[in-house]
């Protein structure tokens, strides 16, 4: 790896536009190829954004010797089929959230990149935004005492029975909790920093057979708990709290890119701003650069057995609510 990473972007959807757009502000980072299912969809992303080198299948990128490493922004089906072939041809992988379908497919992905000693992580990019920083800093100083509760939420509008969305088809493993739900349960794992012992749950699964709303409760081993929810159908207010028994930290919406939190103990308020240049996607593009240039093989914000864990705590979640994907 030279000065530059050099980024090959596996698909020519919405996500990795936003992804690219985001290498946009790391000074030390750059797309240099682009692969896809066709040559004439990879000419036209890599006419849209300046990409040199486009290839008309995802096993070309996969063995081009000019990338350093590989985001897999396909949807969420593709996700294990993907990251693998990259994996076994050799490039470290930054795999789009959710990780896989299931906890076994995320299983299989991180044997095949444990025992090739590759770099591998999930992008759940709000991790890595600088207020989570702080957030996680005000957790571990003890700023609110012993976190008790977390609550958490993420939905938006969107039309049921546009049976050409991803969101509504299950074997493209669509549904809220798959899309957005997942960065609530991310959320509850960053801050207990474990996976529930009890979980509970209800949805609307809708006529396309996906879930378009659903709720969470999960209940942790010292009795803490997180209440979440997600939806398709309706937009809800994005505010993240973390509630402890000497105050409450309040991430204020939407959560998920956000750039304000405020610590409320003893009465008093303090507020953080952390802004950031770029769309948020360039936070973990930078983590990944410096993962890489370090030699390690799995992210500190977002550890392999983590993100498991987190598929394993979804999988429970979907049993529970009657959502199986055909592929399953």
């Amino acid at each position: 790896m030279g000065d530059s990473v050099q980024w090959g972007i596996l698909s020519t959807g919405s996500i990795a536009r936003s992804f690219v757009k985001g290498l946009e502000a790391v000074p030390d980072a750059e797309p240099v190829a682009v692969g896809s299912r066709t040559q004439r969809a990879a000419d036209a992303f890599g006419d849209e954004f300046g990409i040199p080198r486009r290839h008309p299948n995802y096993a070309a990128l996969a063995n081009d010797p000019d990338v350093d490493v590989i985001y897999v922004a396909t949807p969420h089906s593709l996700h294990k089929e993907n990251s693998i072939l990259c994996l076994k041809a050799g490039k470290p992988v930054l795999c789009e959230k959710p990780f896989t379908i299931n906890r076994s497919e995320a299983e299989e992905i991180v044997a095949v990149a444990r025992e090739a000693g590759l770099f591998l992580m999930e992008a759940m990019w709000t991790r890595f935004l600088p207020i989570m920083y702080q957030v996680r800093q005000w957790i571990q100083d003890g700023a609110i005492g012993e976190v008790r509760m977390v609550s958490a939420d993420f939905g938006f509008g969107s039309t049921p029975g546009r049976t050409k969305s991803r969101l509504y088809d299950p074997a493209l493993g669509g549904g809220a909790l798959m899309d957005v739900g997942i960065y609530s349960l991310s959320f509850a794992s960053m801050v207990f920093r474990r996976p529930p012992s009890r979980v509970m749950s209800m949805a609307h699964i809708g006529e396309l057979e996906v879930d378009e709303q659903a709720g969470m409760m999960l209940g942790y081993d010292a009795g803490e708990m997180a209440m979440l929810f997600t939806s398709i159908q309706c937009g809800t207010t994005h505010w993240a709290h973390i509630m402890g028994t000497g105050g409450v930290i309040r991430i204020h919406p939407p959560y998920w890119r956000g750039t304000t939190a405020t610590l409320v103990r003893d009465g008093k308020e303090t507020v953080a701003e952390r802004p950031y240049d770029g769309n948020g996607y360039n936070c973990q593009a930078e983590a990944v650069g410096r993962y890489l240039r370090e030699g390690k093989l799995e992210s500190d914000e977002i550890p392999l057995d983590e993100t498991v864990a987190i598929m394993g705590t979804m999988d429970m979640i979907r049993d529970q609510i009657g959502l199986k994907f055909p592929m399953e």
